[in-house]
């Protein structure tokens, strides 16, 4: 594999928090109906127990993710009535708008503002497709302005959190009297394929779980709120590695693509590109405080801590996140924000998250 390039970055002296954007409020939603391991595990046995003569290596995996239990946005009888991707997608877009309103209003109300006060607004996801996409559907529930700017992603898959936060900071530096928003939604659940009977398959089906977040941020001259300041971020892709992690369009849905060895690339090239990332702004891994990273499962996080010296300690809220409700896919990154306490004032803190492509994003924020 080369060497990755990373994408420019501005001089250090042209980046200051007085010009760069700041958070201003974030929120979570969770849908209603949560599940432990046990009940989903003894679900999932009887749906593959005539296809599998070994349903214990499927027990196996669950534990081994780490994971307690998972929020799912139907209860789980209902999965049955999914007869293809037509009927998983509807769903997707019934319950992913609820919970994206949902997300959107408590992350509004923790930054003191209304709908109608947002310039622009930031939509991923990569369980489901929606035209028009969950962010136009939320215009017309919320209040949002006719004049609001939509910028809908797809296909960044975990990476979306982290990135879709970057480019609602790059459209603040452009636009500093603004205030914008980035709403994620992923229902992990709805793409279960019934016939897969792959590892690769049984492993996310006990990894992933669903809900929302959303984040409210305002440009440098757009008021003064609470939260930290997006004072950078840097974008890097792994040439060559399309086969690393993604999905495989199916008649029936999405088909996951996991390689077992995504904790090596993670040992390999995630350490330089952070210090290089850091030493543009004359930092250090010491100085940063607080760690905000993406709970992509227990061998990535292992590798993430392993690659830049950190203890369990450090990562303890991914961790914590990722046992109490899975991997959120885009919306883990935002839902570790969210629980993380603000540090002190003036204290630095590293946003971030890998995904498909296979690429990275990091976001420094300062308290």
């Amino acid at each position: 594999m080369n060497t990755p390039r990373t994408s420019s970055n501005s001089p250090l002296a042209a980046i200051t928090g007085a010009s760069s954007p700041q958070i201003a409020g974030s929120g979570v939603a969770l849908p209603k109906h949560y599940y432990n391991q046990e009940e989903l595990v003894d679900e999932l046995e009887k749906l593959w127990s005539k296809q599998h003569h070994n349903t214990a290596r499927l027990r196996r995996m669950f534990e081994a993710v780490q994971v307690d239990g998972r929020h799912l946005a139907l209860p789980i009888e209902r999965y049955h009535d999914l007869n293809d991707f037509g009927d998983s997608n509807d769903a997707f877009i019934e319950v992913g708008t609820d919970l994206a309103e949902e997300a959107l209003q408590n992350a509004l109300d923790a930054a003191g503002l209304t709908p109608d006060q947002l310039d622009a607004i930031f939509f991923t996801t990569v369980t489901g497709l929606a035209v028009p996409t969950i962010d136009a559907r939320l215009v017309n529930r919320m209040g949002l302005r006719r004049d609001i700017r939509r910028t809908p992603l797809f296909g960044l898959g975990c990476v979306a959190g982290a990135a879709g936060m970057a480019r609602m900071a790059d459209y603040l530096r452009a636009y500093p009297t603004h205030k914008a928003a980035l709403v994620s939604v992923e229902l992990c659940s709805l793409t279960l394929q019934r016939e897969d009977l792959s590892v690769v398959n049984f492993i996310a089906s006990g990894l992933f779980g669903d809900g929302a977040a959303a984040i409210v941020a305002a440009g440098a001259q757009a008021g003064d709120f609470d939260g930290p300041k997006l004072i950078d971020n840097r974008s890097t892709f792994y040439p060559d590695t399309e086969w690393v992690m993604g999905w495989d369009i199916r008649s029936t849905g999405f088909k996951v693509v996991l390689s077992a060895k995504l904790p090596e690339i993670v040992r390999e090239y995630l350490r330089p590109d952070v210090d290089t990332f850091l030493g543009d702004h004359e930092l250090a891994l010491d100085d940063i405080n607080t760690w905000v990273c993406h709970p992509g499962g227990p061998a990535v996080l292992t590798a993430m801590q392993e690659a830049l010296d950190l203890d369990e300690d450090d990562l303890a809220i991914t961790w914590r996140s990722l046992r109490e409700i899975g991997n959120l896919s885009s919306s883990s990154v935002l839902w570790v924000y969210h629980q993380t306490p603000k540090p002190a004032e003036g204290e630095y803190g590293l946003l971030m998250a890998m995904g498909p492509g296979f690429c990275a994003e990091t976001v420094l924020l300062r308290y």
